[in-house]
């Protein structure tokens, strides 16, 4: 079963492709993508891979944090499970 992986402080011109790449010299890469902003379609400088197991994404964790891609030292880590959106509390004040 794939398992995803959290990749941040990535350039703000690095592509999927390189990112994949980068990934793939650890083991099978299942995706690799980039989050952009929605109004300016910009890297916000932090993306997912998606790779085949938890024995790959474990060896890319040890392997890959704190290596440099493209001229910036890379933050990787397991992905947390996305928080669903009614839980999101935000704008600094109490609603209720």
């Amino acid at each position: 079963m794939a398992k995803k992986l959290y990749v941040g402080n990535l350039n703000y011109d690095t592509t999927e492709t390189a990112l994949t790449e980068f990934f793939g010299s650890v083991g099978e890469v299942v995706s690799a993508t980039i989050i952009t902003d929605r109004m300016s379609g910009r890297s916000r400088g932090f993306g997912f891979v998606e790779m085949v197991d938890a024995v790959t994404v474990q060896k890319a964790i040890n392997q890959l944090n704190g290596q440099e891609l493209d001229g910036r030292p890379l933050r990787v880590a397991e992905a947390r499970p996305p928080q669903s959106r009614n839980d999101r509390r935000g704008g600094g004040r109490d609603r209720y």
